[in-house]
């Protein structure tokens, strides 16, 4: 499995704007099919250059799915996040291979 990672540094003047469009925006990047899950994270680490930053972890379902989403969905998808807030925020974009997974069990 695949997590298809997007780090995005936010100016706090657009910082509630930003998070209501991400909130919509997550949703319609999971409609594509090539994702099982996402997870909203704030980073809590305090960056030098100020701002909010955030990660967005889509778990895609396979290596071609994620190379799919690439050439069918992600230009027009990350369109309307840079007309909006394409002078206010910094994203940049990672992938990264689930090796193992582990889970606590109490039973």
């Amino acid at each position: 499995m695949i997590i298809y990672n997007v780090t995005v540094n936010i100016d706090e003047s657009i910082h509630d704007d930003w998070l209501a469009w991400i909130k919509e925006h997550i949703p319609q990047v999971l409609g594509t099919g090539k994702f099982d899950k996402a997870t909203l994270s704030k980073i809590l680490v305090e960056e030098d250059m100020g701002g909010v930053t955030y990660s967005i972890q889509y778990r895609s379902y396979s290596r071609e799915a994620l190379d799919a989403y690439y050439k069918e969905d992600a230009d027009r998808l990350r369109q309307d996040g840079l007309k909006k807030f394409a002078d206010k925020m910094l994203a940049f974009r990672t992938e990264l291979e689930i090796v193992d997974d582990y889970t606590v069990n109490f039973t």
